[in-house]
């Protein structure tokens, strides 16, 4: 695969030599300054560039926004006049008789042709380049190519490590593990500025293997809510909230959760093997059997891989009777309807497990803007850049622990603690993602005043 990919990237690059891409020569700060944003992802799935398309049009910049167009992006990226969506086409999906090893070259090469093109002919030059890593196969290639032959700034924004996700699906021994740790170690050095969502990161990235040199600067930026997450603190609203978002599928629990007599228990997840799906569904079936469990309706929502599969595990534990007193529920909302919802509930799950142990999960971010206190898988390093234990949320590691942390803030005599929580949670989530903008990327990339 390796070699076969060199040989495209060098037949590419011999094409671009040849053909010359014109190169940007304008201003680099200010409004009016050309920017490309690539996500190798779905743009309506990727949060944080979306954020940062806003607040880069919000102070005057042009965006080109580059995604595929899977779900519906946030409303406010389809009305702003500064952001134009550049959908990619849909990669060719493997056909499962086709092995892994054998269909992956081909989708890689897929998405070279159609990014080198796009990026080097089809759109102008920008003053920026800023791009999501994972995935870095092929961004990382394609991108670092595009600000050298364009005379682009390079911004890598370092959400995790694809090679430690490859590692957590495919096994660290397997081939394409070590091939894309070399590559991303590498490749990742040549970002002109870089950004990370942990401090840990920042430090990781500095060391070995990755040794990106201390010349060039290397910004934490932590994830924070859009202004869309807020607190629901008026019973009437949350009821009137409620009402909307379970009509008409789950209409039979709104008296219940008014009430108080069931709980609402959401979480968001994207259903693939970082995030131990069946740590959830173990922890329910403990806290089922519980003989003071107070009934659960729990939210489930997301799209991904292993949906399917678990949802014939609920059916499955349904039919055997080892969820009394609790419901689950699978559902795919609008973004409005996914905000007002984690307004509404009583607690928030995190089943994210960092592959990297530096990374952080954006949907805990989402919860503590809409005031929404959380449980959350704990066993990383960077897990305490977010939820203070205690404060607004609280961790766990097993699903014992999780069934014990639900005994103990869902019942009347932990009413108080869930309180407090939720109070913690309010506060963590009064720092929004302007702020956090404007004091990083907004100064690094001229946007904002040093002094401002």
């Amino acid at each position: 695969m390796a070699g076969l990919i060199s040989l495209v990237l060098l037949g590419l690059l011999i094409a671009y030599i040849v053909l010359k891409p014109s190169r940007y020569n304008g201003h680099t700060t200010g409004k009016g300054v050309p920017v490309h944003i690539l996500v190798l992802g779905d743009i309506g799935r990727s949060p944080r560039m979306t954020y940062h398309a806003l607040s880069i049009a919000k102070h005057g910049g042009k965006v080109k926004l580059i995604g595929y167009l899977e779900t519906s992006p946030h409303p406010d990226i389809l009305t702003n006049p500064n952001i134009t969506l550049i959908p990619l086409p849909t990669p060719p999906s493997r056909p499962p008789s086709v092995p892994f090893l054998l269909f992956a070259p081909i989708k890689v090469i897929f998405q070279i042709l159609h990014l080198s093109y796009l990026l080097l002919y089809l759109l102008p030059p920008s003053a920026w380049l800023l791009v999501q890593t994972p995935p870095s196969i092929p961004t990382l290639a394609i991108a670092s190519l595009t600000s050298y032959l364009r005379n682009s700034h390079l911004i890598i924004d370092w959400h995790n490590y694809g090679w430690t996700i490859l590692s957590s699906t495919k096994g660290p021994s397997h081939p394409f593990v070590s091939l894309s740790k070399i590559y991303e170690t590498y490749l990742g050095r040549l970002g002109s500025h870089h950004l990370t969502v942990t401090n840990a990161m920042a430090r990781q990235l500095r060391a070995a293997p990755y040794s990106i040199p201390p010349h060039k600067p290397m910004i934490p930026v932590h994830d924070r809510p859009a202004a869309i997450f807020q607190p629901i603190l008026s019973p009437d609203a949350r009821n009137e909230a409620l009402d909307k978002i379970l009509f008409p599928s789950g209409r039979e629990y709104y008296r219940a959760l008014v009430s108080g007599k069931m709980k609402l228990l959401v979480s968001s997840t994207s259903w693939t093997p970082d995030e131990d799906f069946s740590l959830l569904l173990s922890a329910l079936t403990m806290y089922a059997a519980r003989p003071d469990a107070v009934p659960i309706l729990a939210l489930i929502t997301g799209k991904g891989p292993q949906k399917e599969y678990y949802d014939d595990k609920i059916d499955a534990l349904v039919k055997e009777g080892k969820l009394p007193n609790v419901r689950i529920a699978t559902l795919f909302l609008p973004f409005e309807d996914y905000a007002r919802l984690l307004a509404c509930a009583d607690l928030g799950v995190c089943l994210h497990m960092s592959s990297s142990g530096v990374d952080l999960p954006m949907k805990v971010v989402d919860m503590f803007g809409a005031g929404l206190p959380v449980v959350a898988y704990g066993g990383y390093e960077s897990f305490g850049e977010l939820v203070k234990e205690g404060v607004n949320g609280r961790g766990f590691e097993t699903g014992e622990e999780l069934a014990g942390v639900l005994g103990e803030l869902l019942k009347p005599e932990g009413e108080n603690e869930l309180k407090h929580l939720k109070k913690g949670a309010v506060e963590e989530g009064r720092r929004r993602w302007d702020e956090e903008w404007d004091g990083t990327v907004g100064k690094l990339m001229g946007f904002v005043e040093e002094s401002s």
